[in-house]
């Protein structure tokens, strides 16, 4: 998996580039076919003040593109509230590729016979 921790108006220090790598880990323990993961977190000083911190994170998973952004005025809780949210569109991808419940023609047949 390919991450990719960037900030706008914003310098991602260490300890932040840890915190929202902990974070994802968990989207990848759920979900294992994450190929791409681009995250931006950004400070916006033209907003008003319970907005201002942003995180935007862009998840290439095979066969989709699953996108979620969050504003709160700490940017640790706009992060938890990112990886909810990711979590819940991941584990809706993944039911969504795991329910092909198809019946095969013969059996489809049999039944209405």
């Amino acid at each position: 998996m390919n991450l990719t921790i960037s900030g706008h108006h914003l310098e991602v220090t260490p300890a932040l580039r840890g915190y929202v790598t902990s974070k994802l880990d968990r989207i990848t323990r759920h979900f294992d076919q994450v190929v791409d993961v681009k995250v931006l977190l950004t400070v916006d000083n033209m907003k008003e003040k319970e907005l201002r911190q942003r995180a935007e994170c862009n998840v290439h998973v095979k066969g989709r593109d699953i996108f979620a952004e969050s504003s709160h005025a700490d940017l640790y809780a706009a992060v938890d509230e990112l990886t909810d949210k990711l979590d819940r569109q991941v584990g809706r991808h993944k039911t969504k590729m795991q329910e092909h419940h198809h019946e095969t023609p013969k059996r489809q047949d049999s039944f209405y016979a």
